[in-house]
Protein backbone atom coordinates (compact mmCIF):
# COMPACT_ATOMS: atom_id res chain seq x y z
CA UNK A 1 0.00 0.00 0.00
CA UNK A 2 2.62 2.47 0.76
CA UNK A 3 5.17 1.13 -1.80
CA UNK A 4 2.03 1.91 -4.19
CA UNK A 5 1.71 5.43 -2.57
CA UNK A 6 5.03 6.33 -3.55
CA UNK A 7 5.65 4.75 -6.86
CA UNK A 8 2.14 7.14 -7.67
CA UNK A 9 3.36 9.95 -6.17
CA UNK A 10 6.90 10.62 -6.77
CA UNK A 11 7.63 11.38 -10.39
CA UNK A 12 11.17 11.62 -10.04
CA UNK A 13 12.44 8.27 -8.82
CA UNK A 14 16.16 9.21 -8.05
CA UNK A 15 18.14 6.77 -6.05
CA UNK A 16 18.45 9.28 -2.57
CA UNK A 17 15.01 10.28 -2.62
CA UNK A 18 13.88 6.56 -3.13
CA UNK A 19 16.14 4.83 -0.11
CA UNK A 20 14.95 7.96 1.83
CA UNK A 21 10.86 7.25 1.48
CA UNK A 22 11.81 3.45 1.94
CA UNK A 23 13.51 3.32 4.80
CA UNK A 24 11.12 5.43 6.59
CA UNK A 25 8.73 3.20 6.57
CA UNK A 26 9.11 1.90 10.35
CA UNK A 27 6.02 -0.49 10.04
CA UNK A 28 8.34 -2.85 8.83
CA UNK A 29 10.32 -3.22 11.31
CA UNK A 30 8.58 -2.88 14.14
CA UNK A 31 7.34 -6.29 16.47
CA UNK A 32 9.14 -8.06 13.76
CA UNK A 33 10.43 -10.68 16.43
CA UNK A 34 6.21 -11.50 16.52
CA UNK A 35 5.34 -11.05 13.35
CA UNK A 36 8.59 -12.49 11.85
CA UNK A 37 7.20 -15.36 8.82
CA UNK A 38 7.98 -18.99 9.90
CA UNK A 39 7.33 -20.57 6.12
CA UNK A 40 9.83 -19.80 3.14
CA UNK A 41 7.45 -18.72 1.26
CA UNK A 42 5.58 -16.16 3.44
CA UNK A 43 9.20 -14.66 3.59
CA UNK A 44 9.23 -14.86 0.09
CA UNK A 45 6.21 -12.20 -0.45
CA UNK A 46 7.89 -10.16 2.11
CA UNK A 47 10.81 -10.00 -0.02
CA UNK A 48 8.70 -9.13 -3.48
CA UNK A 49 7.52 -5.72 -1.34
CA UNK A 50 11.49 -5.13 -1.23
CA UNK A 51 12.34 -6.36 -5.02
CA UNK A 52 9.50 -3.64 -6.22
CA UNK A 53 10.79 -1.12 -4.99
CA UNK A 54 14.37 -1.52 -6.00
CA UNK A 55 12.73 -2.00 -9.56
CA UNK A 56 10.99 1.22 -9.11
CA UNK A 57 14.37 3.56 -8.99
CA UNK A 58 14.79 3.85 -13.02
CA UNK A 59 18.52 3.35 -13.49
CA UNK A 60 18.42 -0.29 -11.73
CA UNK A 61 15.43 -1.91 -13.15
CA UNK A 62 17.60 -3.64 -15.39
CA UNK A 63 19.94 -5.03 -12.80
CA UNK A 64 19.65 -8.16 -10.36
CA UNK A 65 17.57 -8.07 -7.07
CA UNK A 66 21.41 -9.08 -5.03
CA UNK A 67 23.34 -6.23 -7.12
CA UNK A 68 20.34 -3.47 -6.78
CA UNK A 69 20.38 -4.22 -2.51
CA UNK A 70 24.56 -3.55 -3.13
CA UNK A 71 24.27 -0.51 -4.96
CA UNK A 72 21.43 1.22 -2.52
CA UNK A 73 23.17 -0.16 0.51
CA UNK A 74 20.06 -2.53 2.06
CA UNK A 75 19.89 -5.62 3.31
CA UNK A 76 17.50 -8.00 2.73
CA UNK A 77 14.53 -8.51 5.04
CA UNK A 78 15.70 -11.87 6.11
CA UNK A 79 18.78 -9.88 7.35
CA UNK A 80 16.92 -7.32 8.87
CA UNK A 81 14.92 -9.68 10.49
CA UNK A 82 17.66 -11.38 11.78
CA UNK A 83 19.91 -8.25 13.12
CA UNK A 84 16.77 -7.32 15.03
CA UNK A 85 16.28 -10.63 16.79
CA UNK A 86 19.73 -10.72 17.71
CA UNK A 87 19.40 -6.94 19.16
CA UNK A 88 16.59 -8.19 21.10
CA UNK A 89 18.91 -10.86 22.89
CA UNK A 90 21.64 -8.43 23.31
CA UNK A 91 19.51 -6.61 24.99
CA UNK A 92 17.40 -8.72 27.02
CA UNK A 93 20.54 -10.61 28.27
CA UNK A 94 22.37 -7.36 29.02
CA UNK A 95 19.07 -6.36 30.98
CA UNK A 96 18.33 -3.39 28.52
CA UNK A 97 14.32 -4.78 28.18
CA UNK A 98 12.01 -5.99 30.86
CA UNK A 99 12.03 -9.53 29.75
CA UNK A 100 13.95 -11.80 31.77
CA UNK A 101 15.99 -13.56 29.75
CA UNK A 102 16.38 -16.87 32.54
CA UNK A 103 13.00 -16.79 32.52
CA UNK A 104 12.38 -17.12 28.97
CA UNK A 105 14.88 -19.77 28.24
CA UNK A 106 13.06 -22.09 31.30
CA UNK A 107 9.81 -21.72 29.86
CA UNK A 108 11.28 -22.56 26.68
CA UNK A 109 12.79 -25.76 27.93
CA UNK A 110 9.26 -26.39 29.84
CA UNK A 111 7.70 -26.10 26.30
CA UNK A 112 10.19 -28.20 23.88
CA UNK A 113 10.65 -31.09 27.40
CA UNK A 114 6.66 -31.26 26.97
CA UNK A 115 6.68 -31.80 23.13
Amino acid sequence: MVLGMIRRTITHKEQCTMVNLYKSRPHLEQCVSVWSPHYQKNKELLERVQHRFTRMIESFSSLPYGERLLRLGLWTLEERRNRCDLIKVFKMFYGYTDIDMLMLMSQHLCITQAL
